[in-house]
């Protein structure tokens, strides 16, 4: 036998891909994105929190969950046309509506929010006492999408560890915002009249915990793009971090019911300010992670084969 035909026989690796490269483009978004998804989940939580404390009476939250929405959709515009590199580009986006086009909506719902939310907040500062009105309904309902119409932007795309995560990415940011808006919330408001944020962000880190656990059992191999590297390793931080933040707000809770009232306030101040602050960077670190995560899965040729693969199996 001749060693050509020797050589023919000896079994050898599928390749993934042509000569192992990626087979899916990776994105070409900029650093910008992950901050533009926090400061966008940050002013839609917060407004939402802030409608919720303007119709219930508790004037001093509803004015410094206004702020946090202000500020979050005041900046989103600046880092999204960072990412587009001129302002008309962000103009051009709102020529048109296309409700099938994520990215379309998107554009129009940050500038419906930015409105109703320097509306609302401009009234909340004039007025302290204001039991609310249409424009808080209204930045409270565009707030909510605005801040989960960016997991439907990452998932509508061709990255399997972003699109087989549909179902459960915006869970995922819809509680990653809450916990953010409840974080600045208890970075500004006395503890005492912050009971309602307290309560969002305690509720929030258990809701974004299960769904991210769903979401990475149900993507099976593909959730090693969140586990592995740089993603896994911020993925973790954030982790750590909104659960220390929820355990510091409920520490801060329980010790002003075990010390007088003035050591109580400060005590109480202290502690829920460290955790406010810790959600605060566990939201910002999670949207890091998830958008490092689909660099890892573009750049993986092996999880886009298996993932189709597995669909041609199921047919």
């Amino acid at each position: 036998m001749s060693p050509k035909a020797e050589r023919s026989m000896v079994p050898r690796e599928r390749p993934t891909s042509y000569y192992g490269r990626p087979i899916v483009k990776r994105p070409v978004w900029k650093p910008e994105i992950p901050l533009y998804f926090f400061f966008g989940g940050l002013a839609g939580g917060s407004a939402t929190l802030a409608a919720a404390a303007t119709f219930a009476g508790r004037p001093r939250l509803a004015r410094r969950a206004w702020a946090g929405a202000f500020v979050g959709v005041t900046v989103s515009p600046v880092l999204l046309i960072r990412d587009l590199g001129q302002p008309r580009r962000f103009l051009y986006m709102l020529r048109v509506v296309k409700v099938t086009s994520p990215m379309s909506l998107g554009a129009w719902l940050l500038a419906a929010n930015g409105g109703a939310t320097t509306l609302a907040a401009g009234l909340n500062l004039l007025l302290p006492r204001r039991r609310g009105g249409l424009p808080e309904v209204g930045a409270a309902l565009v707030g909510a999408p605005l801040a989960t119409y960016t997991a439907a932007l990452i998932t509508n795309s061709a990255i399997p560890a972003w699109s087989e995560a549909r179902l459960e990415m915006p869970f995922v940011f819809a509680s990653s915002a809450a916990a953010s808006a409840a974080g600045a919330a208890m970075l500004t408001v006395p503890s005492a009249e912050a009971e309602p944020a307290r309560a969002l962000g305690i509720a929030a880190v258990a809701v974004e915990e299960v769904a991210s656990r769903v979401m990475l059992k149900r993507l099976g191999p593909l959730a090693k793009a969140y586990e592995e590297g740089e993603p896994g390793k911020i993925d973790r931080a954030a982790r750590a971090l909104s659960a220390a933040g929820a355990l510091a707000l409920a520490i801060g809770g329980r010790a002003g019911r075990r010390h007088g009232a003035s050591e109580a306030d400060r005590t109480r101040r202290a502690i829920s300010a460290t955790g406010g602050a810790l959600l605060l960077a566990g939201a910002c670190c999670k949207r890091w992670a998830v958008f490092k995560a689909g660099f890892a899965s573009a750049e993986d040729p092996a999880q886009t084969v298996d993932l189709q693969r597995a669909r041609m199996a199921g047919r």
